[in-house]
C-alpha cells in the first residue's frame, strides 16, 4: 500500500484567449510539482463547463474547483491556493 496521499482533484474551467486562464495553468503546473494534484481542464463554453460553472457559482473564467468544490474564479491567487493545499495536506 502506497503512503502517497490521494491527489486533490483540480478542475480548471477555462476560455480561449484568456490571459488569466493561461496564468492559472502555469500556477497549477508549478504547484503540481509540489503537491499531489490531478488536474483536468474543461472549456467554460462546453455544455458541461457551463453547467459546472452555474452550479458552483463561478461567474467567469478561469474557474477552479478543488475536489468538486468551488475554490475561485477570475485571476487565480497562487498564495491562496498554496495555503489551501497546505491545509489539505496537513
Amino acid at each position: 500500500m502506497s503512503s502517497d496521499p490521494d491527489p486533490i482533484e483540480v478542475l480548471l474551467l477555462s476560455e480561449e484567449d484568456c490571459a488569466f486562464c493561461t496564468e492559472a495553468r502555469a500556477v497549477l503546473e508549478r504547484l503540481g510539482d509540489e503537491y499531489p494534484l490531478a488536474i483536468a481542464e474543461e472549456p467554460l463554453a462546453s455544455e458541461r463547463g457551463r453547467a459546472l460553472a452555474l452550479e458552483a457559482g463561478l461567474l467567469f473564467a478561469p474557474g477552479v474547483l478543488l475536489d468538486g468544490v468551488p475554490f475561485s474564479y477570475g485571476r487565480l491567487s497562487e498564495r491562496k491556493l498554496r495555503r489551501e493545499l497546505r491545509r489539505r495536506r496537513a
